[in-house]
């Protein structure tokens, strides 16, 4: 693995979302002077958290999954997640429900999923679901260590035994054949397949091999963690403040201070100077371009994923239908992935995430209030509606979702929203992000392992990138190992002062989470209303 040449003795990490904070953590553990950057008034980046009226509400990601990931971050400084953050495993992770009027509970327990498959299509169907389970064990145990909890400096770094396993496994061939030869009922097919969605891939397109995010979602476990999401980077910002790092808050970087091939400073727009040895940009890729003066040599210009509409809705009633994530499936399937990422249209017959946070934390909304998160996916800018042609189209389609809302059984939805925030590829492109998709770069062959964007810069012998656009990709998950990586090129592994480091590595499905006190924690992040984005 190619690591930073010279003195990296005091690194400043650019941005304090998920890949950042873990970055953070793991250079603090491996005994680095860390200082944190970040333009917004506290951390999360795209995990990010709003005050809407009495509703908190994070803008970002709503589903985690792989916990023990998180966990490795904060043990490189000593700390632990369960001391930060509580979370609850959801029972069931997620409930699909279909445009026939069927649904089902999607369990990550082996033996209360074969038993829901088996009420919901039968005896075959449940073997079926077993003999995947399995593969998707395989899958994952064939993938995580060699092709995604790694650093790529060459292609050649696939000619490795672990192809040929991924290889005999059915990786390399395509996503949604692989899922048919285990289900053959069409429902239960996209239960195991809609992920590819978050790889900005259509399933009949996608490699096989992109199950193993049906294996996070379906088989590792789902859990909500108490104050929501965002609690997640807050408390990796206190863990990382108090092992040590210097946090500078609503601080832009502006520049950054070459001397030959290394940075010898970041500059931001108060007019400051930092010095530094080492700096990891956790930015969207094109600011990253943009402050590095690089871009990769590339044949064809990076594609983006799918973008999406989110409705937050806080509203003075629920429905008993909703789990605390519920997929929505319309009647299309093909037709949609082709309006998504070919034609570039609105979907004409959506598939939907609702997601109900209060069903497990009440506090998140006034007494008897409830909140709901509605993710509608939608063609990125680069491909549909201009961000620009959002302006107008945004509160039409808006009005469209509810009605459509209103149609699935979610009677009395429009009359029953109190306080509301709708996010569209207008929002995400006044962020910062490309294509007006929060999503990154797609995971397409040639953008994926060693051809996705590495986290080495050309000419800059002292920068790395982390974040969604770079190694390993897009999700919680991978953000989170995406800072790991990053860690490690500063350091070439060196493992930190806790049970994990830079080299800590993927310990199971995920850890025994126990409750903190609240008097336990810290109050090293700024909390004052408003002081986050989504971005």
């Amino acid at each position: 693995m190619r690591t930073l040449p010279g003195r990296t003795d005091h690194v400043v990490v650019v941005g304090a979302g998920l890949s950042g904070l873990a970055c953070a953590l793991h250079l603090l553990g491996s005994g680095r002077r860390v200082t944190v950057v970040e333009r917004n008034a506290g951390p999360g980046g795209r995990a990010g958290h709003v005050r809407m009226g009495g509703f908190e509400v994070d803008t970002g990601p709503t589903v985690l999954t792989m916990p023990h990931l998180a966990d490795e971050a904060f043990a490189a400084v000593g700390d632990s997640l369960a001391r930060h953050v509580e979370l609850t495993a959801l029972h069931p992770a997620y409930r699909a429900s279909f445009a026939d009027g069927t649904s089902l509970d999607v369990h990550t327990d082996g033996e209360a999923m074969e038993a829901e498959v088996r009420r919901f299509a039968g005896p075959a169907e449940a073997a079926g679901y077993r003999e995947l389970r399995d593969w998707l064990e395989r899958l994952y145990r064939a993938q995580m260590r060699r092709f995604i909890d790694t650093n790529f400096d060459s292609p050649f770094q696939l000619l490795h035994p672990d192809l040929a396993r991924l290889a005999a496994l059915g990786g390399f061939g395509r996503l949604d054949r692989r899922i048919g030869r285990f289900l053959s009922d069409p429902r239960l097919r996209r239960i195991f397949s809609f992920q590819a969605l978050y790889a900005g891939v259509a399933p009949a397109r996608a490699l096989a091999a992109y199950a193993v995010i049906a294996y996070m979602d379906t088989v590792a476990g789902v859990w909500f963690p108490k104050n929501g999401i965002h609690a997640l980077p807050r408390g990796m910002a206190n863990a990382a403040a108090g092992a040590g790092a210097d946090f500078r808050w609503s601080t832009e970087v502006t520049s950054l201070e070459r001397s030959g091939g290394r940075v010898r400073a970041v500059h931001v727009a108060s007019g400051d100077r930092i010095p530094c040895d080492a700096v990891v940009l956790t930015c969207e890729l094109s600011t990253a371009h943009g402050l590095t003066g690089r871009t990769p040599r590339r044949p064809v210009r990076l594609r983006h994923s799918p973008s999406a509409v989110v409705l937050h809705a806080g509203t003075d009633r629920t429905w008993p239908g909703l789990a605390h994530h519920t997929l929505s499936f319309g009647a299309a399937w093909e037709g949609t992935f082709e309006e998504l990422t070919r034609s570039g249209t609105l979907m004409s017959d959506p598939s939907l995430l609702i997601t109900r946070p209060t069903a497990h934390d009440s506090s998140l909304a006034p007494p008897g209030k409830h909140l709901h998160y509605v993710l509608a996916p939608c063609p990125n800018t680069d491909l549909g509606p201009s961000a620009e042609a959002w302006r107008d189209l945004g509160p039409r389609y808006r009005d469209s979702l509810v009605a459509e809302l209103e149609r699935r059984g979610l009677h009395g939805f429009a009359d029953s929203v109190q306080e509301e925030l709708l996010v569209t590829p207008l929002d995400w492109a006044a962020q910062g992000h490309a294509a007006g998709s929060p999503f990154s770069v797609s995971h397409t062959f040639a953008q994926t392992g060693p051809f996705r964007p590495r986290n080495l810069v050309r000419g800059l012998e002292n920068v790395v990138l982390a974040g969604c656009g770079t190694t390993p990709g897009v999700g919680v998950p991978t953000v989170l190992i995406s800072g790991k990586l990053a860690a490690a090129r500063v350091t070439g592994g060196v493992t930190g002062r806790g049970t994990g480091g830079v080299t800590g590595g993927v310990r199971g499905s995920g850890p025994r989470i126990r409750p903190v006190p609240r008097a336990a924690r810290t109050a090293a992040v700024p909390t004052e209303e408003g002081a986050h984005d989504p971005s």
